[in-house]
């Protein structure tokens, strides 16, 4: 058994935020129903790249779902909806606020159909507030949200975080409030909403910059790979190219300098302790990047991990698909899609010992299981699905 065994999700969502949120589940053990536009589908199946016709980028999300069409524009879908509403465990969406409402379908209606669901709205900026019904993607939110203005060069531009982090935090947050609401239902039986903004889940994520600005007034700027209170913390200049070392604390300092044969620097009053070498980082920097100048990286690394100071190579995609550390936690699966063939996708960061999760089955063609889903879940047969297809409600 895995956690989620049973738990029937109709996952409404598409591109990042909300697929993300219902990945996770369906890893777990969810049966995820994803809910697609005919004809269209999830708008990611449109972006690259591809394989043949199929969009990796949509099979890196989907895994571990099974793809069904509906049309809400036509009465009967709505109303086969609801049904299924009332055999469901969760309705997870990231529609703009108040579109289900337009169809019929908002949380106020659902629950009267079925008191024990839960209802996950992700969207940009959430239920509530002045901007609710803006349209916003990952790069509105990372703007607005102020981790570009804390990411990039110092002294540079504010710059996008390379993964697309407003979407994926606000998925991760999604899942978490969904198991909570798992958990109060088994508790007491209730249902509830849940409303997710992206923009939220950046600030949430801020950490220390809010700290930092909250208790000195200085407002937070790009550092670079530098950290804003603790040095040396960041990456220093090997002969061919850079090391990122770690001494996080008084100890590791020390060790640090004994490795690098620069033993003065314990004492010199400009880095005695953590604080002093944050105010002094510039003038650390230039004398460690000298030493370090003198190895390369893999001669670094070796010392350093000898030495038990935390360091790491700044490793491209392909060096981090083949680290033998990535590969022993199983951080890279492959799936068989009956189109794109053979794929490699990231494998699942959650390790429960006793009911794990697993990759089964590949990212679903466009309503690939649609008669499957209605006979499962609404006892359907084939004749009764034809005709509903023929009045495009699938």
């Amino acid at each position: 058994m895995k956690p989620l065994e049973n738990l029937v999700v109709l996952d409404l969502t598409r591109v990042l935020a909300g697929p993300y949120s219902a990945m996770m589940m369906g890893d777990f053990g969810a049966n995820i129903i994803k809910i697609e536009q005919p004809g269209v589908g999830d708008d990611s199946r449109a972006f690259g790249p591809f394989v043949g016709k199929e969009s990796a980028y949509y099979m890196s999300l989907n895994r571990n779902k099974r793809s069904m069409t509906l049309n809400f524009k036509e009465q009967g879908a709505r109303d086969l909806f609801k049904k299924m509403v009332e055999k469901a465990d969760v309705v997870l969406e990231n529609y703009r606020p108040g579109t289900m409402e337009k169809f019929g379908l908002g949380y106020d209606v659902l629950k009267e159909i079925n008191p024990k669901i839960i209802y996950a709205a992700c969207s940009g900026f959430g239920e509530t507030g002045p901007y609710k019904l803006k349209p916003a993607y990952d790069i509105i939110v990372q703007a607005m949200g102020g981790i570009m203005s804390i990411t990039g060069q110092e002294g540079g531009e504010p710059t996008r975080v390379g993964a697309s982090v407003g979407d994926i935090i606000a998925g991760l947050f999604t899942t978490i409030g969904v198991s909570m609401a798992l958990y109060h239902r088994a508790m007491t039986g209730e249902g509830q909403k849940i409303d997710v903004s992206m923009l939220d889940c950046q600030v949430a994520v801020l950490e220390n910059a809010i700290s930092r600005y909250l208790v000195n007034g200085v407002v937070p700027g790009p550092l670079g790979n530098r950290h804003p209170s603790i040095t040396p913390f960041e990456g220093f200049t090997a002969s061919d190219g850079y090391v990122i070392v770690g001494a996080g604390n008084d100890r590791l300092w020390k060790k640090l300098c004994e490795l690098l044969g620069k033993e003065e620097l314990i004492n010199d009053e400009r880095f005695i302790t953590n604080g002093a070498r944050t105010t002094n980082e510039k003038a650390l920097k230039v004398i460690l990047d000298d030493v370090f100048k003198t190895k390369t990286i893999d001669e670094w690394l070796a010392m350093l991990e000898e030495a038990g100071i935390p360091c790491a190579p700044i490793n491209t995609v392909d060096r981090v698909l083949n680290d033998p550390q990535i590969k022993a936690r199983d951080m890279i699966v492959e799936v068989d899609h009956p189109v794109a063939g053979k794929m490699h996708l990231p494998g699942i960061p959650i390790k429960m010992y006793k009911t794990p999760g697993s990759v089964d089955t590949p990212a679903p063609l466009l309503g690939q299981h649609t008669e499957e889903i209605l006979k499962e879940l609404l006892g359907m047969s084939k004749e009764e699905v034809d005709a509903l297809r023929a009045k495009d409600v699938l």
